[in-house]
């Protein structure tokens, strides 16, 4: 397994935060934005359940790198 380019998938049953760490440049504009969702120094460090799918959407949608993606239930 490539240690570079991990996916990692969060799901709150309503939105997908997806996670591709080789994409990721650390900006850290979702730690700024959401640090009760994106928060580095828990496991794991992205946790949907602690803000509205509305307001991750809105701050993965600030990620500069496209580290961050969302992906919607149908």
């Amino acid at each position: 397994m490539d240690k570079k380019n991990i996916t990692k998938h969060y799901s709150n049953g309503e939105i997908t935060v997806v996670w591709q760490s080789g994409k990721c440049i650390h900006s850290a504009n979702c730690v700024k934005n959401l640090p009760q969702v994106f928060n580095t120094k828990e496991s794991p460090w992205v946790n949907v359940a602690n803000a509205s799918s509305e307001e991750i959407i809105a701050t993965v949608n600030k990620c500069p790198s496209g580290a961050l993606s969302i992906i919607k239930k149908e």
